[in-house]
Formats: C-alpha cells, sequence, structure tokens
C-alpha cells in the first residue's frame, strides 16, 4: 500500500479544485441582441403586445422577435426604426 504524504495531497487537492474553479456552474446566458437604447425603444412594445411570449421564456429573441414582427402596424415608431436598421 502507498502513504501520500499530507502535503503532497493538499497540494493535489488545491490544484483539482482551482482546476474546477475555471469552469462556470451554469452556461452563461445568451447576449440580447441590440443596445441598450434600442432594446429601449422596444421595451413598451415587448410588454404590450408580447405578454405571451414573456410568460413562454423572456430569454427567446426569437418568439419575442416574431411578435413584434406579428404586431409592426401597431408598435412604436422607435421600435419599428430598430427593426428597420437590423434587417427585421
Amino acid at each position: 500500500m502507498y502513504r501520500i504524504p499530507a502535503l503532497s495531497l493538499a497540494l493535489l487537492l488545491a490544484s483539482a479544485i482551482a482546476a474546477l474553479a475555471q469552469f462556470p456552474a451554469q452556461p452563461a446566458a445568451p447576449p440580447l441582441p441590440g443596445n441598450e437604447k434600442e432594446r429601449a425603444a422596444c421595451h413598451p412594445d415587448v410588454v404590450r403586445f408580447c405578454q405571451a411570449e414573456l410568460k413562454a421564456n423572456q430569454d427567446d429573441v426569437f418568439s419575442i422577435l416574431g411578435c413584434l414582427q406579428r404586431n409592426r402596424s401597431r408598435i412604436s415608431r422607435a421600435c419599428q426604426n430598430v427593426l428597420a436598421a437590423n434587417g427585421k
């Protein structure tokens, strides 16, 4: 049977903990499209017209974008400009 000195074991455990600390516990959320100004322009429209999409999944950018496109004639001019500027 082999004996590992306490110091070697401590160093092994410390290096294992340091290696594990480099990995996040959860995957990072995908970045939201647009800049802060663009998101602010569409936020009132999303809250007003896209409640079902928000309740289903707030992070589903595609369903919220689809909602805005379905309601394009009803959303604010500012949000319409954001969609047009981003090719949507």
